[in-house]
């Protein structure tokens, strides 16, 4: 164990260059990593085509499963949940490293704290490599967020845990409570489609999925969605698609996933007084949203913003999949015929079939 296969992006319209380097000695606190498994998350994606500008060089690939191969000094011997952290474990781990001691991580907020370094979005130097999921192996710096996982879950499914479904549990947070309350998800993509779940798993009394794909709406009522929304023209407005499905019960939860401004305006209309609009899907330059500011206050409203998650988060969505992967078919969701020497196959597949997650393979057949 010297050395790491690594796939290299550059810039959009280049084929990923597949390198070999060397493993560097661990510093203090932090982990090697052996990855297993890395899904292709969305922003991955838009990198690829150019739709959104990343650090680069770079190594693509947040969403990664994988086992402990190498603990540095002073590294962490428990993970969050409090279990022995050893050799060949197998654990997943958050998006981010940042220091746990300033002010935004005391606040809750450590995804946006000091010294703040992100899996799949670092550029790589001769002094900072192997942070991405399209590599053999990662090496997590200190400060990162761990989790170990004894139960045996699928990789493709456990792989979606330190982006899509921990960022989803973070939103349920924001949203409150959801027993008994109706819940409309917006956008049935991967993050739609595991908020469906969730809420279902959460007591919500109906969950209603919104897309402008029927098929994805059909996906979505086998992730406990009861009702479903096409989001097209002509369609019959969606406040009074609520009122007639069920008049008495007011929609006090929607969580957005698309982050289209006329859908975000649409639902936020149909919210009903006290009701609370999470934003997810907001991750890039849009028009300005039209807001009525009078029916916001008299209705109280409430608008709250989300990007990423923190610990409580990822050890939520840990335990969702650990006890519910087999409840919901999370596994027909991720395309995975790929390994890391087939890249370059795996980003055009994911480009033209629209599948909500390509997987690849991380290990070579040599790796140890």
């Amino acid at each position: 164990m010297s050395t790491s296969r690594v796939a290299v992006f550059r810039e959009p319209g280049r084929p990923f260059d597949l390198e070999t380097v060397a493993l560097p000695p661990l510093k203090t606190g932090e982990i090697l990593v052996r990855n297993e498994y890395t899904t292709l998350c969305r922003s991955d994606l838009h990198t690829f085509l150019g739709k959104r500008t990343e650090k680069s060089p770079t190594i693509l690939g947040h969403e990664i499963v994988g086992r402990i191969a190498a603990i540095g000094p002073g590294a962490p011997r428990h993970d969050l949940r409090g279990a022995e952290l050893s050799i060949g474990h197998r654990i997943t781990w958050a998006i981010y490293a940042s220091n746990p001691d300033s002010p935004l991580s005391r606040l809750g907020i450590p995804q946006k704290g000091e010294g703040l370094f992100k899996y799949g979005h670092e550029r790589v130097t001769p002094d900072c490599h192997l942070h991405g999921g399209l590599s053999e192996y990662c090496l997590l710096r200190r400060h990162t967020p761990i989790v170990r996982v004894d139960v045996p879950v699928p990789l493709p499914v456990l792989s979606l845990v330190n982006c899509a479904v921990a960022t989803v549990a973070g939103a349920l947070r924001l949203a409150g409570g959801l027993s008994n309350r109706r819940v409309l998800v917006a956008g049935a993509g991967m993050l739609g489609l595991a908020a469906c779940a969730m809420a279902r798993v959460a007591g919500a009394q109906q969950v209603i999925a919104v897309d402008i794909d029927p098929d994805r709406l059909r996906t979505a009522l086998r992730f406990g969605a009861d009702a479903t929304w096409l989001a097209e023209p002509g369609a019959p407005a969606l406040r009074s698609f609520l009122e007639q499905d069920n008049p008495n019960e007011p929609l006090t939860v929607a969580l957005d996933f698309s982050g289209a401004p006329e859908t975000i305006e649409i639902v936020l209309g149909a919210l009903g007084i006290g009701g609370t609009l999470v934003l997810v899907g907001s991750t890039f330059p849009q028009r300005a949203l039209q807001i009525d500011a009078e029916r916001l206050v008299r209705h109280l409203l409430t608008v709250r913003g989300l990007h990423n998650y923190n610990e409580r988060d990822l050890i939520t969505a840990v335990d969702f999949i650990e006890r519910h992967h087999r409840q919901f078919p999370f596994e027909t969701l991720v395309c995975d015929p790929f390994a890391l020497d087939q890249v370059n196959e795996a980003f055009a597949y994911a480009v033209t079939s629209g599948v909500h997650r390509v997987g690849i393979r991380c290990e070579s057949p040599t790796t140890p």
